[in-house]
């Protein structure tokens, strides 16, 4: 079991069975669900875990308490997997109470049947919970991702408990680079939510904090002024390198011949350069890179008189998760009336702030050398840009 502190104790649990997290999101090396309990005159637990994990978590529990009570229960966020056992916490300790804000519970009635309500205690912004030596504070954090968020802040240990945020993809005993799947994670789950990301990170930037506790992923307490500074970059939009994403949607392998061929441009002219096929690579990733350089071009074929579904699907998932600030980039296929360069400007005015930038470059079927050398000049561009 991880020691966080003399006081403070991991129980969490890992998940390596799960095949796609929150459904849709491939997480080839897990995830973690992550508790905390804290052993003071009163002891309190920090989240419960999803629902298939319960007996494992109560049994980290059950071993960390060594036949003492559970005071207080903190719910920082309702989502299963975090607030799925709750019901059995609540049996086993039938006098804990629940410590959440007003919206907290509100959801907690919709999740359970069983009427806890004599148990609540109501927090709000600034309010303080005294366990002996430590004490916690409350803040909101509304829509970092749902509207009952909040972390939490144990003044003794300088730990906050910072709910989703912070968190990433991977069970803990996964050794792999934090920003890989931490960015994945960030954009898909909390990144629409950039400005409530900032708010936190003020409120965040007044404490003094030596350890931050996330719901998922590993316990940090080493340089966090490397974790505080990439969240204020992705949470603010700014593209974190310099460098182009080249997205592909082709259906028959000429468009993506095209794509590829710029990008080999792209390298020997210098620039920093990723790729992904809609149709095939992560969608996660794909939208993790899309935030993470300055430029992006869209390859896609026209079809049904718009864009191919796939690359549809992309600007979609972009736009739902706030996509802006950025130069975009066109090259499209059509072999009698090209029509996915139109939908793809009109998928991104939608879009803030996004610059659409010529020449867009039209393959009539395949790639000949008219199309190489518009490509070329393609590259000069976007290189220049």
């Amino acid at each position: 079991m991880i020691k966080i502190t003399d006081t403070v104790r991991y129980i969490g649990v890992d998940d390596k069975t799960i095949d796609l997290f929150e459904s849709q999101y491939t997480v080839p090396n897990g995830i973690s669900y992550n508790s905390y309990v804290i052993l003071d005159e009163k002891v309190c637990v920090m989240d419960t875990v999803d629902a298939r994990f319960t007996d494992e978590w109560m049994e980290n529990l059950l071993r960390e308490l060594e036949g003492r009570s559970v005071d207080y229960l903190v719910i920082s966020h309702m989502e299963p997997d975090h607030a799925a056992s709750i019901d059995a916490l609540c049996e086993k300790f039938p006098e804990m109470r629940l410590i959440g804000n007003e919206k907290t519970f509100k959801i907690l009635g919709q999740f359970y049947e069983e009427d806890y309500s004599r148990r609540f205690v109501t927090v709000g912004e600034g309010d303080t919970l005294t366990l002996g030596a430590h004490t916690l504070s409350f803040y909101m954090a509304p829509m970092v991702h749902w509207p009952e968020v909040m972390v939490t802040y144990d003044s003794a240990d300088k730990i906050l408990f910072s709910a989703d945020g912070f968190g990433k993809f991977g069970a803990l005993d996964t050794e792999e680079d934090w920003a890989c799947e931490a960015r994945r994670y960030y954009f898909n789950i909390v990144g629409k939510y950039g400005a409530q990301v900032q708010a936190l990170l003020k409120k965040a930037a007044t404490l003094d904090i030596a350890i931050i506790c996330p719901l998922h992923g590993p316990i940090l307490s080493e340089n966090l002024g490397y974790y505080i500074e990439k969240y204020d970059i992705w949470s603010s939009y700014r593209p974190e390198d310099e460098g182009v994403f080249v997205t592909c949607a082709s259906i028959h392998g000429n468009t993506k011949k095209a794509a590829l061929l710029l990008c080999d441009m792209l390298r020997e002219r210098g620039v920093k350069v990723a790729f992904a096929d809609i149709c095939r690579d992560d969608m996660a990733e794909a939208v993790e890179d899309a935030f993470r350089y300055d430029r992006i071009v869209f390859c896609a074929a026209s079809y049904d008189g718009g864009v191919f579904a796939p690359m549809a699907d992309f600007l979609t998932h972009l736009k739902s998760k706030t996509f802006r600030e950025r130069k975009a980039f066109i090259v499209e296929n059509g072999s009698w009336g090209p029509t996915a360069a139109r939908t793809i400007k009109n998928a991104l005015a939608e879009m803030k702030d996004i610059t659409v930038c010529d020449p867009v470059v039209t393959i009539r079927s395949s790639v000949k050398e008219d199309t190489v050398k518009a490509l070329e000049e393609l590259a000069d561009v976007i290189a220049n840009s």
